[in-house]
């Protein structure tokens, strides 16, 4: 249960702290944080969680990270499930903090709210296949970084600045593609206060972040077969 709990709390730090950049910050007059803050908040969640909690939980924040951890060999199936129930009810408390806050602004219009999309709600206009196979690579590359920072061998105490600063690189990548998913759980619990079309396309931000993380399990258990603690 505390490691529930945990990932429950980072992962709302997640997304109250990224997407909460993007939605308070990043358009605001004069002062707007633009994309490269953006990117950098969703590193620095990580970053600060991977230390808060990382001892705990491993600090996940992300079905799909938890999913690739247990292709390569590094987590329980046994708390697959629960870690997953946990990171969406996190991140829809996330979502929540931020809309009580951001609606609390004068002529408040929910708009895009962070959510995640392709094709006319692809901030770039980016198509479908585009976005999927930006999503498929980046967490690929994500859980790569993330099964070699924390092996065994890598020097210790580096690897939440590591995954971190991932993070924020995919960011900087994909923000135009998809608004940069990555994560189930973040698209989700935007999408359910969006609606309508965010539903409608949150399928992608499932399949696309889930076989990108396998398929990362697979190529580093692959190169790198010893089993991390």
């Amino acid at each position: 249960m505390k490691k529930l709990v945990a990932e429950f709390i980072g992962t709302l730090w997640l997304v109250l702290g990224g997407c909460g950049s993007a939605v308070l910050a990043a358009g605001f007059p004069e002062l707007g944080i633009g994309f490269v803050g953006v990117a950098l908040a969703f590193g620095l969640t990580v970053v600060t969680m991977a230390y808060a909690i990382g001892h705990i939980s491993g600090c996940h924040l992300n079905p799909a990270v938890s999913i690739g951890l247990w292709i390569g060999g590094r987590f329980d199936i046994k708390d697959l499930v629960p870690y997953i129930v946990a990171q969406v009810l996190g991140g829809i408390a996330g979502a929540g903090i931020l809309y009580v806050i951001a609606s609390g602004q004068p002529g408040f219009e929910l708009g895009g709210f962070a959510a995640n999309g392709y094709g006319e709600h692809s901030p770039g206009g980016y198509s479908m296949m585009a976005a999927l196979v930006c999503e498929v690579v980046m967490t690929f590359i994500f859980l790569f970084v993330i099964l070699g920072s924390t092996y065994t061998q890598a020097p210790r105490g580096f690897a939440g600045l590591a995954i971190g600063l991932c993070l924020t690189l995919i960011h900087l990548i994909s923000i135009p593609v998809t608004n940069t998913s990555v994560n189930p759980a973040r698209s989700t619990s935007q999408a359910i206060f969006v609606g309508d079309w965010a539903l409608g396309e949150l399928w992608l931000f499932w399949v696309a972040p889930i076989v990108g993380a396998v398929l990362a399990g697979l190529v580093y258990k692959a190169l790198s077969p010893e089993i991390a603690e």
